[in-house]
């Protein structure tokens, strides 16, 4: 390992790395000695592509673009993962961590408005060293931390102060539907507190410039309609308004693609019917859900999924 990133383990939170503990899979690998637990990755820094990417919501990838990285591995890997390259491991490329944060100020010098941590999860501490090098060489645009939620809140404590934007989804109320497709049972209840403690951190929506400019800090909720599972949905949205009312956005996604590894998984291996969309959308506004973003219906498509070929790397 180079010197410059040996300080990546010089204090108690980056010595997790020896005794895994930092989702809520809890595998106590010791992944700086080469294991590898759920999330399929040693302590290894591992990247399929940074880049330039305007498929986000519309505060986020403005005209120039979102910085995104996109990591190798997850401590989720649901079974219809539309990455499910890279959240497997299939895909990535080793890189240290100064190169991570060489990576972030390129990404800025492209005009980048942000920067997009893509499944971080499993790399906070090597990204904590290269978020702190950069802002320290001259990195000021905001810092997104994008995110299937299932996260521990101690570990999102390690990033307060790092971070300006939460981008985590919500994907499942029903713990059946939970296990069944991404093999978390506890999923709700760890990525409610984990919501939870995102809106503590970054407070409520800031934009650059009114509504409809970028936004500079606070959370997005993302949720992903599955085909069949609109009663979850409908339950997912209801508690987030409930519990945070506007002090987030919420985004109802509609590009569920129904790929190979489901194709013999009922209901997963169809796509999500106009329908059922429009249903879930004005089960939204029913509610008073104000701030939010939807899908147009072509956006369910294997081209919005970016091709990991180390771009940016």
């Amino acid at each position: 390992m180079e010197n410059t990133d040996q300080f990546i383990y010089e204090n108690e939170a980056q010595l997790v790395m020896s005794d895994c503990t930092l989702c809520p899979r809890d595998c106590h690998v010791n992944r700086d000695a080469g294991e590898i637990g759920f999330c399929g990755q040693t302590a290894r820094l591992t990247a399929a592509r940074a880049a330039l990417h305007f498929w986000e919501e519309p505060c986020l990838s403005g005209t120039n673009g979102s910085g995104t990285v996109f990591f190798s591995g997850c401590n989720l890997r649901c079974v219809y993962c539309q990455n499910h390259e890279i959240a497997r491991g299939q895909a990535g490329r080793e890189i240290t961590v100064t190169r991570l944060s060489d990576i972030f100020l390129e990404l800025q010098e492209k005009g980048a408005h942000n920067i997009n941590l893509v499944t971080p999860t499993h790399f906070v501490p090597q990204i904590i060293a290269a978020l702190q090098t950069a802002k320290k060489q001259g990195l000021s645009i905001p810092v997104i931390y994008n995110t299937s939620a299932y996260e521990k809140v101690e570990t999102l404590r390690m990033l307060e102060g790092l971070i300006d934007i939460y981008l985590p989804d919500l994907k499942y109320r029903d713990t059946a539907l939970s296990e069944k497709y991404s093999h978390a049972p506890d999923y709700f209840k760890t990525a409610s507190a984990a919501i939870t403690e995102m809106v503590r951190q970054v407070g409520a929506p800031v934009f650059a410039d009114g509504e409809d400019s970028l936004m500079c800090r606070g959370v997005i909720v993302r949720h992903l309609l599955l085909p069949g599972c609109g009663r979850d949905s409908r339950q997912i949205l209801r508690f987030l308004h409930e519990t945070f009312e506007n002090d987030i956005y919420v985004s109802i996604m509609n590009q569920y693609t129904p790929l190979s590894q489901v194709s013999d998984i009922p209901p997963l291996n169809r796509r999500v019917s106009a329908r059922e969309y429009d249903r879930l959308v004005d089960y939204a506004i029913r509610v008073g859900i104000e701030n939010g973003f939807m899908q147009e219906g072509e956006s369910a498509s294997e081209s919005f999924i970016p091709p990991f070929d180390y771009e940016g790397i």
